[in-house]
């Protein structure tokens, strides 16, 4: 063999030995990333080639899957009062993916949890194992009830309901919302449908109740109130303290006045402050406690933070940076400081609990085709946010809030109840925006503990309302009550 011909051999060779190479690399290495590759059409037609596992809601399914004719992809997926639930399932999609518990929870809803595979012996025939299914922890009433509260008001919004004693969430309510069912194929129609929905202006695919933050105005006091006397700046709640009504912000000339007269609030209590949401003295507490302790706090009760539900949660937020006017200013909620409801439902469930932040979620337990328990939630500290001392004395004036100042929309006979409404101004200009109006409540057992926590948030925006009508005890306290009797029936 001549020179030319051993040169022609060996670059043949090494050519078929690189093919031997990549076709070994792809097949085993890159094998299950290109498998699961979302535009490989195979994949699409095996996620949608059976029945669903379902997520369950108050021992029955609120999910389904229903056979599609005609197509590759033989079912899809149902939801039953698909627009009430939106926000704890989200959709399963042909067209547009997974989002929520049908995104997080996907393995095990779509059979492709290796805990479900029954015995060695599935592993190596590749059987393929039947779906389970995702107990939550939500209560179909108090679900019922949010979502109800939210659409007799016709009103963009959210509800978060919390049992502070264990951190599961009863209810999580989002509004607008929308029926998951209508664009749960691939048809044109069904694609024209989520279109809409993702154009329209109200945003019904949000979910205000976690992924959506809002200055939580006069419903932080009740935070201020727990920064400032778990540091020391106010040591009696009863006493005088000396804030003056208007407040006038350090190093400025702006005057922060009340809804109620200031002679009401001038140098009054910090209970007197709660009971008639006067702002003077919560800016002055936050002023004096200072933005490190404030924010410690904060960070305390999940401030700055995403919680994971499993589903994720937007983080709230108490900055680092703030000069003293922004450090007071976020005594009454206002300036810097921003909060999804699931946020400020921890807080007062944190308070309820005697100062203790439990870790909110909403998956009671992970189950198997045959009723088995592949995982169970254990309740888990999140923090200790404050102490026993400091927690009883925001109660004491939550519930005095009730029973003698503007959160009295929400007593309830026989039963002893917290709360504090709040109003928060937003936007550029806040004259011409309408504020939200917020809520935040708890109920007690006649055993001093706590089983629902609720925070209201509604957005006015679109309603047929005065701006003199928009005001946390009016639209939301109604909301939380009924909430919150929905849990105790129970």
């Amino acid at each position: 063999m001549n020179r030319t011909m051993r040169h022609i051999a060996v670059f043949c060779g090494v050519l078929v030995l690189s093919l031997l190479v990549r076709a070994t690399w792809v097949q085993f290495a890159r094998a299950d990333s290109l498998a699961e590759h979302k535009k490989n059409r195979r994949v699409q037609i095996d996620t949608f080639s059976a029945p669903r596992g379902d997520i369950v809601v108050g021992g029955k399914a609120i999910t389904g899957s229903v056979a599609t004719p005609g197509s590759d992809l033989k079912y899809k997926r149902t939801f039953k009062e698909g627009p009430m639930y939106a926000p704890v399932t989200g959709y399963f999609s042909q067209a547009q993916g997974a989002t929520f518990l049908e995104g997080v929870e996907n393995d095990l809803l779509s059979g492709k949890d290796r805990r479900l595979l029954g015995s060695p012996l599935d592993v190596l025939t590749r059987e393929k194992p039947r779906p389970g299914d995702v107990v939550t922890t939500i209560d179909p009433k108090a679900q019922k009830a949010a979502y109800k509260g939210l659409t007799d008001l016709d009103a963009k919004g959210a509800v978060v309901a919390i049992d502070p004693r264990s951190g599961r969430i009863l209810a999580m309510a989002s509004t607008p919302s929308y029926d998951p069912s209508v664009f749960a194929g691939i048809s044109g129609k069904e694609s024209e449908a989520f279109r809409e929905l993702d154009r329209r202006k109200d945003k019904p695919l949000n979910n205000r109740a976690t992924r959506e933050t809002y200055p939580p105005g006069s419903t932080f006091k009740i935070l201020t109130a727990a920064a400032a006397l778990e540091h020391g700046t106010v040591t009696d709640i009863d006493a005088p303290s000396g804030a003056r009504a208007p407040y006038r912000l350090p190093l400025s000339t702006t005057e922060i006045g009340n809804v109620v007269p200031n002679s009401m609030c001038d140098e009054v209590s910090m209970k007197t402050a709660m009971q008639w949401s006067c702002n003077n003295v919560f800016l002055d507490a936050a002023l004096k406690t200072g933005k490190d302790k404030m924010r410690e706090t904060a960070e305390k009760f999940g401030f700055n933070k995403e919680q994971f539900t499993p589903v994720r949660s937007a983080a709230s937020a108490y900055p680092k940076e703030l000069d003293k006017p922004q450090t007071a200013l976020t005594g009454m909620g206002q300036g810097s400081v921003t909060s999804t409801p699931l946020q400020m439902a921890m807080t007062v469930a944190g308070l309820a609990n005697d100062g203790k932040v439990m870790k909110p979620y909403m998956v009671d337990e992970l189950r198997g085709p045959d009723l088995s328990v592949i995982e169970k939630a254990e309740p888990e500290v999140l923090d200790r946010a404050v102490s026993v001392d400091t927690a009883k004395k925001v109660q004491a004036m939550m519930e005095h809030t009730v029973t003698d100042g503007t959160a009295d929309k929400v007593r309830m006979r026989g039963v002893t109840v917290g709360g504090k409404p709040g109003t928060a101004q937003h936007g550029a200009d806040v004259r011409d925006e309408r504020p939200y109006a917020w809520f935040v409540s708890y109920a007690k057992q006649p055993d001093g503990t706590s089983p629902v926590a609720v925070a209201v948030l509604v957005d006015p925006e679109d309603m047929d309302i005065s701006r003199s009508e928009i005001a946390g005890g009016r639209l939301g306290a109604p909301i939380a009550k009924a909430v919150m009797e929905a849990v105790l029936r129970r």
